[in-house]
Formats: structure tokens, sequence, C-alpha cells
């Protein structure tokens, strides 16, 4: 394996959504419409109680979700990462984002990314989910098309492409 990998950590992620409710004196019905204030005049559906509440039972979290969470704290995807050596990266930060604008991840550009790395690596596709605990092959080179991806698994790709996570984060208004 080329690079450590470090694993996105949904237990810390649910003790920092907990301990910022609990400063801010919010029922988890309000830290909820807080959340989902950017969902206001769009589509797309809101993020229920429920799903924040049991975000670290989960083996897999929808994107979508955990994004809203991590711009509602003001963190990095790459802060909740446990073990990692690194220093913080330039541009980890999230977007803002604005009125009726979900933050989203672009998988076709993280497809793009990854094959050009796999090209640059001159590795297959089958070598490079070998790397990346939790993928296969056929999931990456999916991400083409652009599926939905869940935390945590989606970390895996931003680190092993020596990239922050915010570099596919996009604003939305779905």
């Amino acid at each position: 394996m080329g690079v450590q990998l470090c694993d996105f950590d949904m237990n810390a992620l649910q003790a920092a959504l907990e301990e910022q409710r609990c400063a801010r004196e919010l029922t988890w019905v309000a830290l909820t419409g807080e959340i989902n204030e950017p969902f206001r005049g769009t589509p797309s559906i809101p993020i229920s109680v429920t799903t924040l509440r049991s975000m670290h039972a989960k083996r897999s979290v929808t994107s979508a979700v955990v994004l809203q969470v991590l711009r509602w704290l003001g963190r990095t995807p790459e802060s909740f990462c446990t073990g990692r050596q690194s220093a913080p990266l330039l541009g980890e930060t999230l977007p803002k984002g604005g009125p009726c604008r979900i933050l989203r991840f672009d998988t076709a550009a993280m497809h793009a990314a990854l094959n050009a790395e796999r090209g640059r690596r001159g590795m297959t596709w089958k070598q490079v989910a070998k790397e990346m605990p939790g993928f296969t092959e056929k999931m990456l080179t999916n991400l083409a098309t652009g599926p939905l991806i869940g935390f945590p698994r989606v970390m895996m790709i931003p680190q092993w492409l020596g990239l922050p996570a915010a570099n596919f984060v996009r604003e939305r208004s779905r």
C-alpha cells in the first residue's frame, strides 16, 4: 500500500455534534432545523432527527447528510480521520454554501482524479481497489456516472489521492 489511509470516525462526529447541540442548548428538533436550513426552497428531502441521532450506529451514512453536519459544525472531513499523521492540508475547508445550496460530492470529478492518478501510477482499477478498504473495482469505476457515496468509505478516495475532500465538494440546489 502506497499511502497510509485513516478511517473517518463516525463516533467522533456524533460526539462533536452532541457537544455542540448541548453547548448551544438546542433540542434535536431545533438542531435538525438548523442543519436543514440550506434545504429550504430545494426539492431535496430534509435530514430527519432520527438520521442525525443514529449516524454513529450505521455502517454508511449518505455523504450529503455528513457534509451538512460538517458545515454546521464548521469542521473539515479530515478533522475526523483517526490516526491521521499529517498536518492539515491547505484547502480542506468545505464551501460555505448559501441559501438553497446543499453540499454534495462530485463523484464524477472523484472518478476523473482517480483515473488520472491510477494511470500515473500504472495501476489497474483492481489494484487501486485493493489499496482502498471497502471498495471494489466496480464501485470505483461507477463513480464516473455520479452515484451517491457514503461516509465513512468516501474518505478513502481523497486520502489515496493526497487531496483534501473539499476538492470534490460542490454546492448544489438539490
